[in-house]
């Protein structure tokens, strides 16, 4: 052999080995990648992050008094919720939570809030029914960076003008009851008003959303009169006469869980509801309707977000189902709002993956989650849940032996909430 085919020889052992070692290069560098992504992918997925302990809900309600019945459905709609959820848990642990009365008295709502953050050590507080009670507890926790998911008080100042980042609304608020009031009473002939109702936070807040409302779409409507009375006026007869006698075309009613029984009693008693069209923003409210039974007015024009028999979808009848199950009554729209807030809570802690409150607050803005009444959203830019709005007409029907809804006309979150623009600009931003 001679010298060149000999080199010629080694050449090709040397490019042939070179090949070599570069294929198993290239083969040991896309195993290492393999692994690594079946290690990334392994982690995140097989076994999802956990917390070291049970995430703590402080709630502060009324649990006395004639509002008491709001809020005990509402925290049978939470612990509702709470037992679906905490069948699976929420990153490895399960969601507890803990009670305090109000009493629906601010100071005692602020000092409740307080020892549940202080001594408790909650995580998260939710409630309450008193819109006074949650801009007040709202001011605390914004202090204390401490995340409040409001469920039942509907000031639109909440998550409007008085918004933070530490303060969530998981129902309607007074703008979108309001705007859905004008709409629907825009629509018909009337334009002698009267305003009445309970002379606090959030009577005069209905009555400033819906009458601005109203009177945007209808300039020519006139306010004859209002009347104001103390929360728990027994007797409102004397109010209703007067109103009677200034015949007024329609009534706006203002009145909240304390007095809306009493109001949609003397309506009916004293033959207003057959004179004068009244609003009253939750009329068609299921509560009030099967408390006051065959004392319920027809005819009186209502707003809820949340109706037991409409939709008529799969995710409501068992909702309904499970609920009248555990506790024996269809749910109404404090019992939707108490378990909606716990999927809220439930859903943002798995997208947070891990027991911070920063994060929890992070992963709420703009979370969807489904619910009896379709896909819910919390507004990333004012912590404001948007849902639908259903209007409709207080009527007896033979299916039940309380008054339902009737002539329903569904309006979309988007249809009744204030602009982004508009809620920064009340915030002065």
């Amino acid at each position: 052999m001679s010298n060149g085919s000999g080199l010629r020889e080694i050449k090709n052992k040397i490019n042939q080995g070179g090949e070599i070692i570069v294929k198993r290069t290239f083969i040991i560098i896309g195993v290492v990648v393999v692994v690594v992504i079946a290690a990334v992918l392994f982690y995140y997925f097989a076994i999802p992050p956990k917390i070291e302990r049970n995430i703590k809900v402080g709630v502060i309600d009324c649990y006395t008094g004639p509002a008491a019945m709001f809020c005990k459905e509402a925290l049978n709609g939470f612990e509702l919720a709470l037992n679906e959820i905490n069948k699976e848990g929420v990153l490895g642990s399960k969601i507890e939570f803990t009670t305090r009365d109000t009493k629906f008295k601010v100071d005692i709502g602020l000092s409740m809030a307080r020892e549940l953050v202080m001594r408790e050590n909650v995580d998260i507080l939710v409630g309450t029914i008193s819109s006074g009670i949650a801009l007040a507890v709202s001011d605390y926790c914004k202090g204390e960076k401490v995340p409040l998911l409001v469920w039942i008080s509907k000031s639109e100042r909440i998550t409007g003008e008085k918004g933070h980042r530490y303060v969530f609304s998981t129902g309607e608020n007074t703008a979108m009851f309001g705007k859905a009031g004008g709409v629907a009473l825009a629509e018909k002939p009337f334009i002698k008003y009267w305003i009445a109702g309970d002379d606090y936070e959030y009577g005069h807040a209905i009555a400033d959303a819906a009458w601005r409302n109203l009177k945007q779409r209808k300039p020519e409507i006139e306010k004859i009169g209002e009347s104001w009375w103390k929360i728990g006026e027994p007797d409102l007869v004397p109010y209703i006469t007067a109103i009677l006698a200034a015949k007024p075309d329609a009534v706006i009613f203002c009145t909240g869980g304390a007095s809306m029984v009493n109001v949609m009693k003397t309506a009916k008693a004293t033959g207003m509801s057959e004179k004068v069209q009244g609003w009253i923003p939750t009329a068609t409210e299921t509560a009030i309707l099967r408390a006051l039974g065959p004392e319920a007015p027809e005819g009186m024009m209502g707003t809820s977000d949340y109706l037991f028999y409409h939709p008529d979808t799969p995710a409501n009848r068992e909702f309904v189902k499970a609920f009248k199950d555990a506790y024996g009554k269809h749910p109404g729209f404090s019992g939707f709002h108490g378990y909606i807030t716990a999927h809220f809570i439930a859903e943002a802690f798995r997208k947070a993956g891990a027991l911070d409150r920063e994060k929890l607050i992070d992963a709420l803005e703009g979370l969807k989650i489904d619910s009896p009444a379709g896909e819910v959203e919390m507004r990333a830019c004012d912590h404001q849940v948007v849902l639908p709005i259903f209007m409709g007409v207080t009527k007896k029907v033979p299916e039940y032996d309380f008054h339902i809804s009737t002539d329903i006309i569904t309006l979309t979150g988007d249809d009744v909430m204030p602009t982004c623009e508009e809620i920064m600009k009340a915030r002065g931003k």
